[in-house]
């Protein structure tokens, strides 16, 4: 006899529970993945949203800075060349006093008061915009507000004291225009000698 073609084969019992039973589990897997993929990105969209407003308050923060610092020191670079008047009206004050022609005349000592009246104003508009000058004779040499330019020798005054001011130093508030150039005191070279052989002989006299 032919076979029927149209006959299916036979699935066991076994087997057909195994597939129902099957069927459930997976679905449940996958709802399960999707939740914590739900999770996951809850998590990671809080994260950037944390991210982004951190980077709003910075940038607000540095805005907030930055307007400060403009508005305190907004004049900075402008006080800084405005120095150049300070320095050229004192040279012409040095000038005229050093001149031979002009010497004990009137019109020398009319001059010098009038350049001292405009140097006496421009001081007085550097103070009330927070410029002064800063303060460097007999002060102890700070690299912070002063440069030395030469060591002079002093065996009165301190290693190290400013005993000479080169060019006047200003600060604008709690920044600085430009350092004091100055000369300081150093112990003479014979003093110095002299020193020396006094320890010298003090070390000789220890090990004795």
């Amino acid at each position: 006899m032919e076979k029927d073609q149209n006959t299916k084969p036979k699935i066991k019992n076994s087997d057909q529970e195994n597939l129902e039973n099957s069927e459930p589990n997976l679905s449940k897997d996958l709802n399960e993945k999707k939740v914590l993929s739900s999770e996951e990105k809850n998590a990671e969209l809080e994260d950037k949203l944390t991210r982004t407003f951190a980077e709003m308050e910075n940038q607000r923060r540095r805005y907030e800075k930055e307007k400060d610092e403009a508005f305190e020191y907004g004049g900075f670079s402008f006080a800084r060349e405005s120095l150049n008047l300070i320095d050229n009206l004192e040279r012409a004050k040095e000038s005229l006093i050093n001149d031979e022609s002009l010497k004990g005349s009137k019109e020398l000592k009319k001059t010098l008061d009038h350049l001292e009246i405009i140097h006496k104003d421009i001081l007085s508009i550097f103070k009330k915009n927070s410029i002064e000058s800063i303060s460097s004779i007999n002060k102890k040499l700070d690299p912070n507000l002063h440069q030395a330019m030469m060591e002079i020798e002093d065996d009165e005054k301190e290693p190290g004291t400013i005993i000479q001011e080169i060019q006047k130093g200003f600060t604008m508030k709690d920044r600085l225009l430009r350092p004091a150039l100055v000369g300081v005191s150093k112990k003479s070279e014979k003093k110095e000698n002299k020193n020396e052989k006094h320890e010298q002989n003090k070390e000789k006299m220890g090990n004795k």
